[in-house]
């Protein structure tokens, strides 16, 4: 996959991600932990499904002989799956979104302490002007005092994605060094399918009962499906060719994308603190692919 592509199906799935609080809001009965065991149970069914007919029968074997990396990957895939929706049911979509953001500096972070990688100039100074547009937003939505346990929850996703991406980055440097081996990257699908599953187990016991009718149910499965399962099979594959950085920087697309369509679908007006936030975003993204490709082709 060229890095042009990769690059344009990472946005394929921010789209699909964004999703997710735009159709949370317009759940009838399904509140907080019954949310989160509903996608994540459809999700755990589909990616299953999925996977099942791609592996076969060894699928099994595979989850049984995981390595190590797959399953913290799976870890921190259960963290960002399960915070993620507790959080859109204790603030707005905004503040959770808004929180996410704080991903790439944090990948970066990681990458550069756990996996000693070198940064090009471009990443860091999209890193440094995205992060002072989100900080600018935070900063704005915190101080109004509302939320805040769920920006405290939020605050699970950057970390646990911070560290998904590290691990997927080493994962894939493992499949570069050891040509001749099992590919770790090949592995990683399994990764999305233990957190799904991890994720719907942990909020089962607190979603009992669950009080989801037809329409809510309907709309949790599309969820699972689209706005889960297959973005996050499709991030997987994109991770082989872009950094752990610029996967984070780029995922920053669905802090956009999320707020546009609460404010067009779910009514709930982005502030001018928000505009202003989101468009210092949207300035380093296009700045930093520009620059890639410009370098790519110069190369």
């Amino acid at each position: 996959m060229s890095h042009r592509r990769a690059v344009l199906l990472m946005i394929v799935v921010t789209l699909l991600w964004s999703s997710a609080g735009v159709v949370t809001r317009q759940l009838e009965e399904a509140r907080s932990f019954e949310v989160t065991f509903w996608r994540s149970g459809f999700n755990t069914l589909f990616l299953a499904a999925i996977l099942a007919f791609q592996r076969g029968a060894a699928l099994l074997g595979q989850l049984r002989s995981a390595p190590r990396a797959v399953w913290v990957s799976g870890l921190a895939w259960s963290v960002m799956f399960t915070a993620f929706m507790v959080a859109l049911t204790l603030t707005s979509i905004a503040n959770v979104l808004v929180t996410m953001a704080l991903g790439p500096l944090l990948t970066a972070l990681f990458s550069r302490v756990f996996l000693r990688h070198r940064l090009p100039l471009r990443t860091w100074v999209a890193i440094l002007v995205g992060s002072a547009g989100i900080a600018w937003m935070f900063g704005h939505e915190f101080r109004g005092g509302e939320g805040m346990l769920g920006i405290l929850v939020a605050l699970g996703v950057p970390i646990a994605a911070a560290t998904n991406w590290t691990v997927l980055q080493h994962a894939a440097g493992q499949d570069d060094a050891e040509p001749d081996e099992p590919t770790p990257t090949s592995d990683m699908p399994l990764a999305v399918l233990i957190g799904a599953a991890i994720s719907a187990l942990f909020a089962l016991p607190l979603a009992w009962p669950t009080h989801a009718g037809p329409h809510d149910l309907t709309l949790l499965a599309g969820l699972g499906l689209f706005q889960l399962a297959v973005p996050c099979l499709l991030v997987v594959r994109v991770t082989r060719v872009l950094a752990g950085p610029e996967v984070a920087l780029l995922g920053l697309l669905e802090v956009i994308f999320g707020v546009l369509w609460a404010w067009l679908l779910a009514g709930e007006n982005p502030s001018s603190a928000t505009i202003v936030g989101g468009a210092l975003v949207l300035a380093a993204l296009v700045g930093n692919e520009l620059l890639a490709w410009r370098h790519n082709i110069k190369n």
